[in-house]
Parts: structure tokens; sequence; C-alpha cells
């Protein structure tokens, strides 16, 4: 944990006078909670907020413009690499500074190394398709979603290994017993499909084998998704880009029955509902849990039966939000 620059000594007695936690001072200012206690403490002795003078290794870079210098080249190059800085900067007794020397000046002022937010290369049609979607669903209406019917696919795996396990152990540990975790990589998997709507659901598909365009039509739509806008009329169908979503046989056959489509633009964000509900199923049926596919399909088609309508009309709901989101952050995400 890094010191607490002197400017923000003042800052933080005033946010404690103000009758804020210490915890929510130690939070704001990106410290220890034990860091703000000493300093009330220390201004309750003194009457100052100053560190007192400490004798220990000198600074190699002691005059305010190379902190400056370091602090303004990593601004206006993100990607600049410390020991680049370090290589050009002189130092104080040496020819040249360390890498952490840089680093430590970048942490001082607020900037830390951290992995970059990677983003999906798009073209200039992709953004004005992705924003001219997005600022025509903002206006629409919680009656215009209730309207329509998100489908997908998912597939739900009967042992998962999610990377998130940790163990403790010594050097020269790895293959002991009280180490190791035993898990079959190929325990099997489920694949199955649905559909929801603010006041409706489809029935549970479970899907053998893989789903290309001829089984899509033939499997899914045919028996399920055509049966279903008809008992519901003036409803609209969303799938995403997959391919077998978007072949043309299956565009051919959705318009030979009058289904309507809800437009998706490509390489756009996965903002369907139904995401929520599987991350939801997930998760009830990881509470039982299988022994084997036959009882992991069983128990997604009971878990999806036993979803309440009132969880999933909440679920679909939050397609607006997800919508008014985007548009309003969207010289930014598009």
């Amino acid at each position: 944990m890094p010191r607490v620059p002197a400017h923000l000594h003042e800052c933080a007695l005033g946010i404690l006078q103000r009758g804020l936690r210490t915890a929510d001072v130690a939070r704001a200012i990106n410290c220890n909670v034990r860091t703000v206690r000493s300093l009330r403490q220390h201004y309750k002795e003194t009457g100052w907020t100053a560190d007192r003078p400490r004798s220990g290794r000198p600074r190699v870079t002691t005059t305010p413009a190379q902190n400056r210098y370091i602090q303004t080249s990593h601004l206006w190059d993100r990607y600049r690499m410390a020991t680049t800085t370090a290589r050009v900067t002189l130092g104080t007794h040496n020819p040249s500074i360390s890498a952490q020397t840089v680093r430590n000046r970048l942490r001082e002022t607020g900037l830390r190394a951290c992995r970059p937010v990677v983003r999906q290369v798009l073209a200039r049609h992709r953004r004005q398709q992705r924003r001219l979607w997005a600022q025509t669903h903002r206006r629409w209406t919680r009656q215009d979603w209730q309207k329509a019917l998100f489908t997908d696919e998912s597939r739900f795996c009967l042992t998962r290994g999610d990377g998130r396990i940790h163990v403790y152990r010594r050097r020269n540990e790895h293959y002991t017993e009280a180490c190791t975790l035993e898990q079959d990589p190929f325990g099997g998997s489920v694949m199955v499909w649905g559909g929801v709507s603010q006041h409706h659901r489809t029935e549970l598909v479970v899907i053998a084998g893989n789903l290309n365009a001829v089984r899509y039509r033939g499997d899914i739509l045919l028996p399920h998704v055509v049966p279903f806008l008809q008992a519901h009329p003036h409803r609209t169908l969303q799938h995403d880009n997959a391919t077998r979503h978007t072949a043309r046989s299956v565009c051919d056959f959705l318009q030979d029955r009058n289904v309507s489509v809800l437009l998706w633009p490509a390489k756009s964000p996965d903002l369907n509902p139904i995401e929520y509900v599987w991350d939801l199923l997930d998760q009830r049926v990881r509470a039982i849990p299988p022994r084997n596919v036959q009882e992991l399909a069983g128990a997604l088609v009971e878990e999806w039966g036993n979803i309440s309508q009132h969880e999933l009309a909440n679920l679909v709901h939050s397609m607006r939000r997800c919508t008014a989101v985007i548009n309003a952050g969207g010289h930014t995400h598009f």
C-alpha cells in the first residue's frame, strides 16, 4: 500500500469531520484504515497533518519537474513501459533510475498498471448500425418489450472448472493428496433451447448433438416457435446472428410464415435477457447437483418450470435498462 500523498491528509481529516466512517475515508483516498486512524491521532496530538521528518534513503528524483515529466509521459502514451521512461530519465546520483522508481512516482499520482479492456474491432458502418439500433429501441416502452420473445441456446456442463479454485501449499507439495483435486474434464454436457417473454415462456428443449440450420428449422422453429407465436399473436421473435439463425433457409421459413424478427446488429453486445435466466437456471441445477448427463437434463427441465413468472418478468425488463445505458454511453462503447 503506497504512502498517502501530503495533499490528501487535510482532505481525509475534512471528510472525517463531516461524520463519515473511517473505512469510507480510507476507501476514498485509497489507503488502509489504520493509516486514517493514525492520521487522526497524529492531528489530535500535534495539530499538524504533515508527516514527521524521517531519515532514510534519499529519493533519486527530487525535482518536481522530473516527477511531472514521468507523469506527463505516461498520460500522453498510456502504453508506455516504465523501463522506457527509466532509461531516458536522469537520476540525482546515478545516470539513470530504475523502473520501480517510475512505478512509485506514478502510483503517487494515482496511475497504476492495469490490463486494458479488450474491445472488438468495429468498422464505421458497424458502429453506426449499433448506435442506430440503440437509439431506436431506447424509445421502446415496457409494452413494446412485452411483445418480444427472447430465445437462445445454452450448453450446461456436468462438471465445471472455472479456474477460480486455489490451494495453499508449500514447495514440492504439488502432488500431495491434500493439494490435488479430482475432476473429470469429460463429464458430459447438455445443450438446451428456450424462449422467454414478459408474461410467457416456451418449453425447454433438450438438443441432442449439434444444432445446424436444418435442425433449428425442423426441431425448434416448426414445433415450438411457430405454435407459440400463433397462440400469442403480435409477437416478435428475437435470436442472435448465429449462422444457424441467419441461414437463407431459416429466413425463408420465417418469412413464409409471417414471423416478425427483431433486427440484431452484427457484432453487437449480448443484451439478450435470457442470459440471466440461464445463469439463474445454472445456479439452481448446481445446488442439486446431478450425477450424470441424464440427471442433468432432467434437472434442467424441472428447474426451468420452477422459475416463477415474476422472476422472468424482472429479467426481461432488464433489456430496457440495457438499451438506455448503452445509448447513453454510445460515444464510448460504439
